[in-house]
């Protein structure tokens, strides 16, 4: 693999790094490229954690490039922009999601598809352009070309805008794909942890009436009382889930752990869709039946395209939906993680770069 040359990577940057499956992360010094005509450079400010970001650490999909430095949720400040630059200036608020590059040439690249482009360049644990590896915002400075770099509404306070970037978006883009925006429908969100619970707050600024699923009835009064949920369903009680049989449009299905998909199926009205965003370590059991008669689907969805990140984002700004966060310092990641594991957080980690990440 080609590596560029140290004087085309100048800017001294340190970070956090995973060295091996281990996935303990410690302090990190690397470099970043020089500001290029198209680049935006500029100081991290805080960086959420994504559950990907434990399972990459790990290297539990088996695509890990150590050592691996996490982070797609980042939101920080301009310090310099590239003479080529258009859309951004020194001092503007922005943030980086999943990704950094693309080919740019194929179909969903010329559709505003970027993420699905085959050559995507996700912003940690990558090969970019120039053959180096990328290197994701649990890191002091970041240097993006600014055709994906998102511009941060001046009403969202960063740490809150960070979570957005990945979680935001990946609720946010399949609601509005799959008809599930609509005034007046019935959305069920299933788990409420870091995902769900941002797709109950989008859901309901989008004005759907809103339904949480989960196992157990522990987040009820969370759910209703806090997130602003019309209802909660216990999936593992039968006389509630008989009650509620096909009366939902549509479910997001933000579970990342084995479950059954048949009871979900069942809660779908005729022509109803279950969207999956969780990605279970291992398949699930599809029975086809069930779709036939109802004309139901199954679907995915995975983050969302640059354009459709900035509508999100400024959505967010004009209803008011922000995550709920815990902001914790960089020397505490490690904990995080465990915590994370355990699902120990309501509902989303935030590190805060700016004040924590220190030169050793």
């Amino acid at each position: 693999m080609a590596i560029a040359p140290e004087e085309e990577h100048p800017q001294k940057a340190i970070g956090w790094a995973a060295r091996d499956q281990s996935g303990i992360l410690s302090p990190f010094r690397f470099s970043r490229r020089a500001t290029g005509d198209q680049d935006v450079t500029f100081k991290v400010l805080y960086c959420g954690i994504c559950h990907t970001d434990l399972h990459s650490a790990k290297n539990e999909w088996g695509n890990s490039i150590y050592p691996l430095v996490p982070g797609h949720e980042i939101a920080g400040i301009v310090t310099e922009v590239g003479s080529k630059v258009q859309k951004f200036k020194p001092g503007d608020k922005v943030g980086v999601g999943c990704l950094v590059g693309s080919c740019r040439s194929c179909d969903n690249c010329r559709n505003d598809l970027e993420n699905y482009c085959p050559k995507m360049i996700l912003t940690y644990s990558s090969t970019y352009y120039d053959g180096t590896i990328t290197y994701g915002g649990y890191s002091d400075i970041m240097v993006v070309d600014e055709q994906f770099v998102i511009q941060i509404p001046e009403s969202i306070p960063l740490d809150y805008a960070a979570p957005l970037l990945c979680a935001g978006i990946t609720v946010y883009s399949p609601m509005k794909y799959f008809g599930l925006d609509k005034p007046g429908i019935h959305v069920g969100v299933n788990g409420l942890g870091g995902l769900g619970h941002i797709a109950v707050k989008f859901a309901k600024a989008f004005g759907t009436k809103v339904t949480v699923i989960s196992t157990s009835l522990n987040k009820k009064d969370e759910a209703i009382g806090r997130l602003g949920a019309d209802s909660f369903l216990v999936s593992r009680d039968p006389d509630q889930m008989q009650a509620a049989i096909g009366t939902m449009d549509g479910i997001i299905d933000t579970v990342s752990a084995f479950h059954a998909l048949s009871p979900l199926i069942s809660l779908l009205k005729t022509n109803g869709k279950l969207v999956m965003v969780g990605v279970p370590d291992k398949p699930l059991e599809l029975e086809i039946f069930p779709l036939i008669v109802g004309r139901k689907m199954v679907g995915g969805s995975a983050i969302g395209s640059l354009k459709e990140t900035q509508e999100m984002i400024d959505f967010a700004a004009k209803h008011g939906v922000k995550p709920e966060i815990e902001v914790i310092p960089i020397d505490y990641v490690n904990t995080a993680m465990e915590r994370l594991l355990k699902s120990a957080v309501r509902y989303r980690f935030v590190i805060d770069i700016g004040n924590t990440l220190k030169a050793e």
